[in-house]
């Protein structure tokens, strides 16, 4: 299936209340601080106002948006972005003892072994804590290292405990090639219209100013969320795909 064919599928997704799409807690795997707020930004803000604030944790520290950098180094970096993700939370309503820290090495994800184990009971834990009944992740299709390795993780967390509901959201899919064939059966999902929330999301997207090229100025190199991006993820829509 051609790229530009899965994404009319999701355009496509029938409009359902957040009951449908994931009822009573949810568990969501960010692999960094902004994904959270980029692809489930509305989804948070909605459930917090139905009385369900979600569990969000952001899997790695963030530290590798900035290589170049001498004045903000790998810990200095990471410390602001989860300052960051802080206030990106506080902008959508989350409970701040929701949002939890992995602090795994960016762009170093495990999918196998033991770190890899280590990780899955960690978040085993959590779904027991909180009592969560559905984990998002990201889209398997999205290019990056890191989400391909959160996604991975949210499998082996359906096979471990099948009452979950599994579901993924795109954050870098929805910027792939149109043209590019990718190995996916027909998606079923929904869209969560999140227009009540969307100006609440765009804030929690600004509160990460780092990614946004506001902050780090020794870097020409360094990572900023690009338009083309930002103008994909604040639509009115959000976008859950059944794993």
């Amino acid at each position: 299936m051609k790229v530009r064919d899965m994404l009319q599928y999701f355009a496509d997704f029938a409009v359902a209340p957040l009951e449908t799409i994931a009822s009573g807690t949810t568990l969501i795997l960010s692999p960094h601080p902004d994904d959270e707020s980029l692809g489930c930004g509305g989804f948070i803000a909605s459930a917090v106002q139905e009385g369900y604030p979600p569990v969000v944790v952001i899997v790695s520290d963030g530290s590798a948006s900035h290589r170049g950098s001498v004045a903000w180094p790998p810990a200095r970096i990471a410390r602001l972005r989860q300052e960051e993700s802080r206030d990106a939370a506080a902008v959508l309503g989350l409970p701040s003892e929701r949002l939890l820290f992995l602090e795994l090495q960016d762009a170093s994800l495990p999918t196998q072994g033991d770190s890899f184990d280590a990780v899955i009971r960690s978040l085993t834990e959590m779904i027991d804590r909180y009592e969560c009944q559905t984990v998002l992740v990201p889209w398997r299709y999205d290019p990056h290292c890191d989400h391909e390795a959160v996604w991975i993780m949210g499998q082996k967390l359906k096979a471990l405990l099948p009452q979950l509901r599994l579901l993924s959201y795109p954050v870098w899919g929805l910027t792939l090639p149109p043209e590019m064939e990718i190995d996916e059966a027909t998606p079923v999902g929904w869209r969560l219209d999140i227009r009540p929330f969307l100006d609440r999301k765009r804030n929690a997207v600004e509160a990460h100013r780092s990614q946004r090229g506001l902050v780090v100025d020794d870097d020409p190199g360094g990572f900023v969320l690009p338009d083309h991006l930002l103008e994909k993820m604040l639509q009115p829509y959000e976008i859950f795909i059944a794993s």
